[in-house]
């Protein structure tokens, strides 16, 4: 197993250049779309945690309790679904089956148990804007060949980032994975 690297934090005229590397993503083709997301994420994901912090740290500064509220509450039960989603076994095959609703019920759980605490509209604000712009990204940015190159060493085994980590727990990598091992195989075959 590889160790953990940190990515490289892409130069912005990489991670936001002219609108020529953008274009809407078609959604008539969801694997397609999902494919060019988890890339992203993968390729981007320490220009996405550097704009997620900031974001954060604004929004956190304006109300420091309610933020804290609310990252702990979603932070619980994230890592509960982790732990659910790895040992029982009802949960794993819903999460292996169905990664997108998984991730979406986590979500609005979390939504349902911070409005008991209060303070809903400072965590969505501090915590779902960054994912709300990260997401946008990820859809929009098209790929480039250093984007599927770090994406394939990922992919198999090569090397492993804190994203890489985050997809695989979250169910999201499971077909790319797949994917790129069939690809490598088709080619060392040839």
């Amino acid at each position: 197993m590889a160790k953990v690297e940190i990515a490289a934090l892409r130069p912005w005229d990489d991670f936001f250049p002219g609108s020529e590397r953008f274009a809407k993503p078609d959604i008539h083709d969801l694997p397609k779309w999902n494919n060019r997301v988890v890339s992203n994420l993968l390729y981007y994901q320490t220009n996405y945690l550097a704009l997620a912090v900031m974001v954060f740290l604004i929004v956190g500064f304006m109300n420091p309790i309610s933020m804290f509220t609310g990252a702990a509450v979603v932070a619980s039960l994230f890592l509960g679904s982790v732990w659910a989603g790895e040992n029982k076994a009802v949960i794993k095959s819903f999460k292996k089956d169905n990664p997108t609703l998984f991730v979406f019920l986590v979500m609005v759980a979390s939504y349902l148990i911070m409005s008991l605490f209060g303070g809903v509209m400072i965590f969505l604000l501090g915590i779902k804007l960054p994912l709300l712009l990260i997401f946008a990204h990820a859809s929009l940015r098209l790929r480039n060949m250093k984007n599927k190159l770090e994406n394939r060493m990922e992919g198999a085994g090569l090397k492993k980032t804190p994203m890489g980590i985050l997809l695989e727990a979250l169910g999201q990598q499971e077909e790319n994975i797949c994917k790129i091992q069939d690809f490598l195989e088709s080619k060392l075959k040839e």
